[in-house]
């Protein structure tokens, strides 16, 4: 039973939040109050109820329950939530919005008690769900994750895809909320108040559906407690509320999304609320003492190609992924079942327990594996490079997570895999990933520099993205090779070179092929592999467009955001001549080599233009 003493002190502490959330706003002069206020009641109940085990002097304690506010613009709620737990003061809640303060409009990792950031709608459940997956499978540690969510958002289509995951997965250590306050940012959600519709939509996805009184503390507490009692399957918590909840002139009405109160406005509210005890506290509880088991690192296998038979990058990908397990314990590898084509099995062969097949849902493998670096493993994530533009939200958002820690590898990019045709092509990759914040592209052309750049990534702290390639390609290095990050390999270079080719992947081994051609007629170029498409290798390039007359770039990708780019975005202030080949005609299916001519990065198309730009200097000349 729960006694009355407590119901009125965790509606004091409602209080105090709704204070908190219409005085900050107000000051901030924008900010989604109505939307906070709604949640309230759901909020402090988990927090200040006994629900969460959260130890607020270590927020980084591997045992803490999870709270991830998917509707991150309900911000002004969980910056009064650690308020109401003696976190920050009121004056610090008064800068919300303001440059340079951590308390930003939708929750960031700028401040300490967010653990993800988020507010792109319908990526809380993922991250949740990556959390989970961690604690059950993983560390295999008592925490919760707790995910709450708007009614609007479950519109989005990633939120049904962690929902089916968590289920296939049992993940009776998570908990969704979702605040159906009715009203959306222009009108009324899909459903409206029709709770039913939710409490269906979620059974259906064999979670336990619990429906409740959004702002009936004794019910919600009784809703919580009965999440804990339920076995091998998660539980979503379906609220009903009223936006604005606490001010009549707010409540259920339309308007008022993302807009604060004017002073006037705030004082009427505050009127409302009458007397609000400004000295109370909420405590949390402290989770138990358990830590999770850290894996000491050991020995990782020598590198072991034929040097005369050729194999994939994306193969070598796999067989990397296996042999640097031991030297990097924490990694855990995800894929949205194509692991006999990314060749992430070999990996979940030799290491099932860390290896989770997510399906064809590659918007909630992104989020979740989020959630598994938040929790301090390295999550490799695989599927075909054309794939991730689906997750490319995902993607993005995972960038201002600060210390996001996640591998990105794409398969069968470009246009020589051949007879899949366009839809299976990965063209677009490279552009999507380059403008990632600090993120690091590689672009390995044989096996060995694939096991080197997988290692590498791994060693990373940061997002990383590895493309690799669906043929057969030859051996070009020994596996003593070094790759580092910002690198590139000058493969064939003399005192006679004319001009410089660069590429990476399939077009290197074809500008290879054209250099012994163009040789045979006494034509020298230089030949570089930009293994790193970011970082750049800058003095390399400098070097060639300071000793050679020209370079032409050669990629199997379109041109705009590739490696021609990207070579030319570093080479703009030498006024070197930099051509690009690329790919430019509307893709097909064929044969690899068929695609490569047509789409004239081939050899027979590099050697052409190599020629074409000689004419052009011994003409100028």
């Amino acid at each position: 039973m729960i006694n009355k003493e407590e119901i009125g002190k965790l509606e004091r502490l409602a209080k105090l939040m709704r204070y908190y959330i219409l005085t900050s706003t107000t000051e901030a002069g924008s900010g989604h109050a109505t939307s906070s206020l709604s949640a309230t009641d759901l909020m402090t109940c988990l927090l200040f109820g006994g629900i969460l085990r959260f130890d607020i002097d270590r927020p980084g304690h591997p045992n803490n329950d999870r709270l991830i506010f998917s509707k991150g613009h309900a911000s002004p709620l969980f910056y009064a939530l650690w308020a109401a737990a003696g976190k920050i003061s009121e004056e610090e809640l008064l800068t919300l919005r303001k440059f340079g303060s951590p308390l930003e409009g939708h929750t960031t990792t700028a401040f300490p008690y967010v653990d993800a950031s988020t507010g792109s709608l319908g990526q809380g459940l993922s991250i949740g769900v990556g959390m989970a997956l961690n604690a059950k499978y993983i560390d295999k540690l008592p925490y919760r994750a707790y995910v709450l969510m708007g009614d609007s958002e479950t519109a989005e289509g990633s939120v049904w895809e962690a929902m089916q995951i968590a289920a296939y997965y049992k993940l009776d250590n998570l908990t969704g909320i979702i605040d159906v306050n009715r009203l959306g940012q222009r009108g009324q959600t899909m459903y409206g108040h029709d709770l039913n519709a939710y409490q269906r939509k979620a059974s259906s996805f064999g979670w336990e559906a619990i429906v409740v009184d959004g702002h009936s503390i004794s019910e919600i507490l009784n809703a919580y407690k009965e999440a804990f009692n339920i076995k091998n399957r998660p539980v979503m918590i379906i609220a009903k509320t009223t936006k604005g909840k606490g001010v009549s002139f707010l409540e259920d009405k339309e308007g008022w999304h993302g807009k604060a109160l004017s002073k006037e406005e705030l004082s009427l509210a505050l009127r409302e609320l009458k007397e609000v005890d400004k000295d109370i506290r909420g405590a949390i509880s402290k989770p138990g003492a358990i830590e999770a088991v850290e894996p000491l690192p050991g020995k990782s296998e020598e590198i072991s190609y034929a040097s005369d038979k050729p194999a994939s990058t994306r193969r070598a990908y796999g067989n990397a992924l296996k042999r640097i397990y031991p030297v990097f314990p924490d990694m855990v590898v995800l894929d949205a079942e194509v692991c006999n084509s990314t060749f992430s099995e070999i990996f979940k062969s030799a290491y099932p327990e860390r290896f989770f097949e997510m399906y064809i849902a590659e918007q909630n493998m992104v989020g979740a594996a989020l959630g598994l670096s938040c929790m301090g493993k390295i999550p490799f994530v695989s599927t075909f490079a054309a794939f991730f533009t689906r997750a490319f939200d995902q993607i993005r958002m995972s960038q201002y997570t600060f210390g996001a820690n996640i591998k990105f590898s794409g398969s069968h990019a470009g246009v020589s895999i051949g007879e899949d045709g366009s839809s299976q092509m990965g063209l677009e990759d490279i552009a999507m990933f380059r403008t990632l914040l600090n993120s690091v592209v590689l672009y390995p052309s044989d096996a060995i520099a694939t096991e080197r750049l997988v290692e590498e990534a791994a060693r990373h702290k940061g997002i990383v993205y590895i493309r690799t390639t669906r043929k057969d390609t030859p051996l070009i290095y020994t596996k003593d090779e070094d790759f580092p990050i910002g690198g590139s390999k000058v493969l064939r270079k003399s005192d006679r070179d004319i001009i410089t080719l660069i590429s990476a992947g399939i077009t290197l081994h074809e500008s290879l092929k054209a250099y012994e051609e163009l040789k045979k007629e006494g034509v020298f170029i230089r030949v570089i592999d930009l293994y790193s498409i970011k970082p750049i290798d800058q003095i390399t390039l400098y070097d060639a467009a300071n000793s050679t007359k020209a370079l032409i770039t050669v990629e199997d990708h379109f041109p705009e955001g590739g490696l021609g780019e990207a070579v030319k975005s570093v080479l703009s202030e030498k006024m070197a001549p930099v051509y690009s080949l690329a790919v430019r005609k509307m893709p097909k299916s064929g044969k690899p080599d068929e695609l490569l001519d047509y789409e004239e990065i081939s050899t027979t198309a590099i050697i052409k233009k190599v020629k074409e730009v000689l004419f052009g200097l011994i003409k100028f000349l």
